[in-house]
């Protein structure tokens, strides 16, 4: 099986997510919006960024194929589903996948040191 045949959404299932992601994408949270300016266009050492994009069954916030890298902002509701987001991020990892996670707190209040670390983890590829 081919590396990337593995994370090809299934056929119905694109059809339940591929709104969700586009409406997503369309209407960001703050420092969706804020971590996008800063990763569009291959802004950060030229690597190519996607935003709401679906990885299999799920739909992450920022994906780098080059990198294999993914990068999920997380607001409030998250307080509420550690284990869930725990589990998700340690499949991805499982699946070679660097995830890499920040608050939306930090992404708006810090954003030089979100690009920090994600300029650090590209440089170490």
């Amino acid at each position: 099986m081919n590396e990337d045949d593995r994370w090809h959404t299934k056929a119905d299932l694109w059809e339940k997510l591929k709104n969700k992601a586009r409406d997503m994408r369309i209407a960001p949270t703050e420092a969706e919006k804020l971590l996008w300016l800063y990763l569009r266009d291959g802004k950060l050492k030229s690597y190519k960024f996607r935003r709401q994009h679906n990885l299999g069954q799920f739909i992450v916030d920022f994906y780098c194929k080059k990198a294999k890298l993914i990068i999920e902002v997380d607001g409030p509701i998250h307080e509420f589903q550690k284990e869930a987001d725990s589990a998700r991020q340690e499949y991805l990892e499982n699946h070679e996948f660097r995830v890499l996670r920040f608050s939306n707190d930090i992404v708006v209040n810090n954003i030089g040191k979100v690009v920090g670390q994600i300029t650090s983890y590209l440089n170490s590829k």
